[in-house]
């Protein structure tokens, strides 16, 4: 399921061209509209022509508290109308013009693009960047799907367990600047609280029962196991009592001392089930998890861009241990290992499934924030390691993109997205003024 948005919908046209044309068009617009799923609107079902009804339509629409605006040109019309929306709503507009009817002889009938040529100029010259322009008979669903990233962030509520893992300063963050660029306050927690909540006897056997049909557990103890199953449970719990929409974990190296065991095994099991886990305390990691998830992705991984081959043209996606469980190829073993942390490091181990996959990234640097990314193909490979991974064959050759990654200094963790989302990403970047890095 997408993050669902709340879209406000108006049409403009003038008197002057066929006015009355472009109101059954909308009339049927309304009606389509109404099929795409995860949308909530408001409709402004009577095309405005004058300036007052662009007033009341806008008084309207803020008051729906509308999370983007539809703003489509049915005909040529009035330069002041949309930019009387932008006065009130500031949020991203979608400019829609119809396409040309077919001459009939007299003038032009409709003459709407010139109407998105007309609004499209005003919205720029007062400085209104997070607009975009569409021409069609159907909305634009990527631009759609853009705000869908948008409204996920903003409306997410972000824990930070502990803090960045040690030496990782390239993936620490200025609270206030990520609450200004999308609106999140991160709340702090110590990591105790995530491993300490009350879970019963009955809730931890249930839980183990499901871990031990998830993993071979021949490398490691019953202890272990069922300290994975406390962890998932008690996770569980905190991240529904805190209402939290995404949590970045400092998962080492004070986790498994204080706990007992590492949560990678725990992490890959819940991820599976869709709660966002990020590693190693990185907040934008979970941000551009978060970002996959509101396009309807499958569970987002956070990887690191591992084991580089320059000669044969690839790269692991690898991390620790905390693939989400259900991206399994269905033909390695599915393992739970201890292989750090002096035997407490207990991690999930299985080679992912094959498939086209994205990488996203969004990533601070110089007050400027980014968005990598990038595409490829995630190809069978045996099971020759810990951990969990893919062997990713990308788009440019694996030495051009090392060098983008490295001479742009984005971070080394990456969220790997199977299926292709760039242009609704593209899309997002430019609704929420990120500069875009591929």
């Amino acid at each position: 399921m997408k993050q669902k948005v709340k879209l406000g919908v108006v049409c403009l046209t003038r008197t002057t061209y066929e006015y009355k044309t472009a109101q059954a068009m909308y009339t049927k617009t309304i009606e389509d509209l109404k099929k795409l799923p995860d949308v909530d609107y408001t409709f402004i079902e009577e095309c405005v022509i004058e300036i007052q009804d662009a007033e009341d339509a806008a008084v309207k629409l803020l008051a729906a508290n509308v999370d983007g605006v539809v703003i489509i040109s049915g005909t040529f019309h009035l330069g002041h109308l949309a930019l009387i929306f932008a006065k009130y709503i500031k949020k991203p507009f979608l400019l829609w013009a119809y396409n040309e009817l077919p001459y009939d002889g007299g003038k032009i009938r409709l003459n709407a693009v010139c109407g998105l040529n007309l609004n499209a100029s005003n919205l720029y010259k007062t400085g209104k960047d997070d607009y975009s322009c569409t021409i069609g008979d159907s909305i634009d669903e990527k631009w759609v799907d853009a705000l869908r990233v948008k409204v996920a962030l903003q409306n997410a509520r972000v824990g930070l367990v502990g803090y960045r893992a040690h030496g990782f300063f390239n993936v620490g963050v200025d609270d206030m600047d990520i609450y200004q660029k999308t609106g999140i306050l991160i709340d702090h927690y110590e990591i105790a609280d995530m491993f300490s909540q009350p879970v019963t006897d009955v809730e931890i056997e249930e839980e183990e029962k499901e871990v031990r049909s998830l993993f071979i557990c021949k490398e490691v103890n019953d202890t272990q196991v069922k300290k994975v199953a406390q962890l998932c449970v008690s996770a569980t719990k905190f991240v529904e009592k805190n209402g939290l929409t995404a949590v970045a974990v400092r998962c080492w190296p004070e986790f498994a001392a204080n706990y007992g065991i590492s949560p990678c095994a725990a992490m890959s099991i819940l991820q599976s089930k869709g709660i966002i886990l990020s590693c190693e305390g990185d907040v934008e990691g979970a941000l551009s998890m978060l970002a996959g998830a509101a396009l309807g992705a499958e569970t987002p991984f956070l990887a690191d861009l591992s084991q580089v081959d320059l000669q044969e043209d690839f790269a692991l996606m690898w991390h620790c241990g905390v693939a989400p469980a259900n991206l399994w190829d269905g033909k390695s073993e599915r393992t739970l290992d201890t292989y750090f942390a002096g035997g407490k490091g207990v991690t999930a181990g299985f080679v992912m499934k094959e498939g086209h996959v994205n990488l996203i990234r969004f990533d601070t640097a110089r007050g400027k924030t980014r968005m990598f990314l990038a595409a490829g193909e995630s190809i069978e490979m045996k099971k020759q390691l810990c951990g969990t991974y893919t062997k990713v064959k990308f788009e440019q050759n694996i030495n051009d993109l090392l060098n983008t990654v490295t001479e742009t200094g984005v971070a080394h963790h990456l969220a790997m997205l199977y299926g292709e989302y760039r242009d609704v990403l593209r899309l997002a970047a430019k609704m929420m003024n990120y500069e875009v890095i591929e």
